[in-house]
């Protein structure tokens, strides 16, 4: 989430997926606090405003400066750190931003072969990939298209089913089995799917459901997949017809879904503005919530868990199992 105010404007990165956290069950009882909060690593001033966070080995890597106003600034990069004891390692530069423009990197993933996948408002896909103690960076995927509104254009053209004629703001990604790369789209009420391989993005689904609201406008933000690979889950932040309300769906993982698919999982009503989200190993849902600066968690039936135990050590962020060359690894869910 590009935001310059809020959960990650500290110097301080809490790794969700590695330290206790004091987690909270859905719905307004209580909140039920369990485990300390500690600092894992302090984040580089510039360019600061960290956003993604995976692991992958012996490696933490975080991205960013997820923010505005960038123009005229240094690079976007990605920070390194040692998993086990926090000390920094390295800066990874992204290269070829315009920098007299406004640039960012939000969220990123990484394959089992430990190639990092970073989203660029500017360049869109980039993969960088391990040689020595270096990176290479390459173009993975083309950045996603600025759609016209639906109402402005004829039907079947490309279109965002929004009120408003907003640019793309690319905020999270996760890949599936089959290594096509799903992107949320935040101004544009999209979900945008690459293909194995990368390329160009096509669109998935869009809602006009996905539309954020008020002075925060950002709608489609964190996605994750289940455990089974069944379905995907969707963070909406906020929504054009109600600002203080977020909510998580879910899909079905399928070449085509419907609009008759999409399914409500949750529903924040006192302007939480749910986030990003993750897995546990036993099948529990961790979602972030970035304005009420919580962590909440509820079983994939949607029921409430309050008092649930912090999750083992990086659920569902951490690479466990290989991935071909041409094809990643899920990673982040």
């Amino acid at each position: 989430m590009l935001i310059s105010v809020g959960r990650r404007l500290r110097a301080v990165i809490v790794l969700l997926a590695v330290l206790a956290l004091g987690l909270t069950g859905f719905g307004p009882a209580q909140a039920s606090q369990v485990g300390e909060i500690d600092p894992f690593a302090s984040v580089p001033a510039i360019p600061g405003f960290p956003e993604g966070v995976v692991v992958h080995g012996n490696s933490v890597f975080v991205s960013g400066p997820a923010r505005f106003g960038t123009a005229g600034t240094g690079p976007s990069a990605i920070q390194v750190f040692n998993r086990k004891t926090g000390a920094f390692v390295q800066t990874i530069p992204v290269a070829g931003e315009a920098l007299a423009y406004e640039h960012a990197v939000s969220n990123i993933a990484v394959d089992g072969a430990g190639r990092i996948y970073a989203l660029s408002t500017q360049l869109g896909l980039l993969r960088f990939t391990k040689q020595g103690h270096s990176y290479i960076q390459s173009s993975y995927g083309a950045p996603v298209p600025d759609l016209p509104i639906c109402a402005a254009v004829a039907p079947g053209t490309p279109c965002a089913p929004t009120q408003f004629d907003t640019p793309p703001i690319v905020n999270d990604i996760v890949f599936d089995g089959q290594g096509n790369a799903y992107v949320t789209d935040s101004l544009q009420a999209t979900i945008w799917r690459y293909a194995p391989g990368g390329g160009a993005p096509q669109i998935w689904f869009q809602s006009a459901l996905f539309e954020g609201g008020g002075s925060f406008p950002f709608g489609t933000n964190g996605i994750c997949l289940n455990r089974e690979r069944t379905h995907a889950y969707i963070a909406i932040s906020t929504s054009a017809a109600n600002p203080a309300q977020g909510t998580i769906y879910r899909l079905p993982l399928v070449n085509q879904p419907a609009a008759a698919d999409l399914q409500v999982f949750h529903t924040y009503t006192g302007g939480e503005l749910p986030d990003e989200l993750a897995f546990g190993a036993r099948g529990a849902l961790y979602v972030s919530l970035a304005m009420s600066n919580q962590i909440r968690s509820s079983r994939q039936t949607g029921r409430s868990r309050p008092g649930t135990p912090a999750p083992p050590a990086m659920p569902s962020r951490s690479t466990t199992r290989p991935a071909s060359r041409s094809m990643p690894a899920p990673s982040r869910c």
